[in-house]
């Protein structure tokens, strides 16, 4: 699903790699990121009594710019800078931002994390950077330049990891039980080569507190946020999960057998009575967790 953006846990880590049609990609990314809005909110109501009244915040890797409006929400005396590669993502970010009512405070800078947040014209104070990180192949490097962008008392919020997406139960009464332990495991298989295929690629620890800290900042939190959509889904998280799996049967469909391979067929099928558009036991269930660390020591 989205970094605000795309996940493999059922997120989508094709976001930033190929020749993609962001224009045709952007309503998912939107729709998926309004799913998750509850959870964004609690997570930035949690950031906010880390980080109060920041002067400039910066969505790194901000998508369509779903969680970049809600930080000018949550922040109502701060800029906000949307950053991203994708030009029409930043085009729809800038839209949303009209449609809120926060564009006097709101602009968008498009290229490369994290090369790009040089041309940031200060220092920030608060940044956001939600499974945007993994798509970068040197995570250690990453997060010291990310360092090196905030302001002495800045915070940086690293969104990474969590729970896998959960919408059905073990045994849904076609094909083999237990199809989203096997989802995973193909997930992620995928998601390591797809890291190991990266420009420059590093393999470190996930530990984000300690790598936080070998980039200079001090830890100063990780918490969980669960998102719930119990049974019988809405139509919004049936819709996600359909776009979302669609995608995962593309880039898993040789890591499945042919039973799994035909079950998902059915899953995705409008017209199927099995499908997820028409299932009762559907739901929406996962979690993200949000690393924080302070810049405490002077520009350098």
């Amino acid at each position: 699903m989205a970094h605000d953006h795309d996940h493999a846990h059922t997120h989508d880590h094709t976001h930033h790699h190929g020749d993609l049609d962001w224009t045709a990609m952007a309503p998912h990314l939107e729709a998926e990121a309004e799913l998750y809005t509850p959870l964004y909110e609690r997570a930035l109501a949690w950031l906010g009594r880390k980080q109060t009244e920041p002067g400039l915040i910066v969505d790194a890797g901000s998508g369509p710019g779903v969680v970049s409006a809600l930080l000018a929400d949550a922040f109502p005396g701060a800029r906000v800078v949307a950053v991203d590669a994708a030009g029409p993502l930043l085009e729809r970010a800038r839209e949303r931002a009209e449609r809120r009512g926060v564009a006097d405070r709101f602009s968008t800078l498009a290229g490369e994390l994290p090369r790009i947040l040089d041309d940031l014209d200060y220092p920030a104070d608060l940044i956001w950077a939600s499974n945007s990180l993994h798509h970068l192949g040197d995570q250690r490097a990453a997060l010291t330049a990310f360092a090196g962008r905030l302001a002495p008392g800045g915070t940086l919020a690293l969104l990474e990891g969590g729970l896998p997406v959960r919408f059905l139960p073990r045994d849904i009464g076609i094909g083999r039980p237990g199809l989203q332990a096997r989802l995973d495991a193909a997930q992620a298989d995928w998601f390591a080569e797809m890291r190991a295929e990266l420009p420059g690629t590093v393999d470190v620890p996930e530990d984000w507190p300690q790598l936080l800290a070998s980039a200079g900042l001090r830890p100063t939190g990780t918490r969980s946020f669960l998102l719930d959509v119990p049974p019988p889904a809405t139509d919004r998280a049936r819709s996600c999960l359909v776009t979302t799996l669609t995608r995962v049967r593309e880039a898993c469909a040789d890591r499945l057998d042919a039973t799994d391979t035909a079950t998902l067929d059915r899953l995705l099928d409008p017209d199927d009575r099995a499908g997820l558009l028409h299932r009762r036991d559907v739901f929406f269930l996962t979690a993200r967790t949000v690393h924080t660390a302070a810049r405490i020591d002077a520009p350098r």
